[in-house]
């Protein structure tokens, strides 16, 4: 099936692993080309020429902290350099670990800005370019922990939950422009940082991080396993494309029956 990405200019956060590493490889695979955003320059660019190679499309790496002003500031200057958005992806984010007792001011505002603002700013950088391209796409990436919280992680499930609402309130504005804006809520993806919690929580107990984590998902999961990123990014790409053209002001449960309710 041609989804219609190619020639499409696609912005990711978090670009540089995991979820946004994959979703990059699968708008690259239908053609597009991608702004990759993160932190950690050297691996970055290491991707961003991998990713180019291996598709052919052009990739511009952007060393930034978009939890930052001014790293926001910066993407939004190097798209518009880039020739503009079709595509937003803010993907970039981290779980907490906490109590709400225990947790102070610093933290929540740090998760604050990580998963709230940097959106809300980007939005206001980008849409712009869009409407200009005469349209384009916003996704969002959440978490089922928006709507159906793990009790270590409150700053992640709060900010999360505002994360899912800024979507859907950004959806109603900018649909007279030919913007669609939709949240995916992903459950239990395997990427990097899962791993490293994995090992790190087993290296007392015989270094068993696979079992810890096969016991994570038998517990939460009814399909008993964890997604590989691929698999999530495959439901972001098929979101980007006008085969989605009906979908907007949604939020979507990628989460292998992890949510409980109907």
């Amino acid at each position: 099936m041609d989804l219609g990405l190619r020639g499409r200019i696609a912005v990711i956060t978090g670009a540089s692993v995991g979820i946004g590493l994959a979703v990059a490889e699968g708008l690259a695979a239908e053609g597009a080309h991608i702004v990759m955003a993160a932190r950690g320059g050297e691996r970055l660019s290491a991707e961003a020429t991998r990713v180019a190679n291996t598709f052919g499309v052009r990739t511009l790496p952007v060393s930034c902290d978009v939890a930052t002003a001014g790293g926001a500031r910066e993407l939004i200057e190097a798209v518009e350099a880039f020739g503009g958005a079709d595509i937003l992806i803010n993907n970039a984010g981290t779980g907490s670990n906490e109590t709400i007792q225990e947790a102070d001011d610093a933290k929540w505002q740090y998760y604050w800005e990580l998963h709230v603002m940097a959106a809300v700013r980007l939005a206001r950088g980008i849409v712009p370019q869009m409407k200009r391209r005469g349209g384009g796409v916003v996704l969002h990436n959440a978490s089922i922990c928006a709507v159906q919280p793990l009790w270590y992680e409150p700053i992640y499930n709060t900010t999360k939950a505002a994360l899912m609402m800024f979507s859907k309130t950004l959806a109603t504005e900018v649909i007279s422009d030919n913007i669609r804006v939709n949240c995916i809520n992903p459950g239990l993806v395997l990427t990097p940082d899962w791993i490293k919690t994995a090992k790190q929580l087993t290296a007392d107990t015989g270094g068993d991080w696979e079992g810890y984590l096969q016991g994570v998902a038998d517990e939460y999961s009814t399909i008993k396993r964890f997604a590989a990123p691929g698999e999530l990014a495959h439901f972001f790409v098929f979101m980007c494309s006008d085969k989605a053209s009906y979908s907007t002001g949604s939020a979507y449960f990628v989460d292998g029956g992890m949510l409980k309710t109907v």
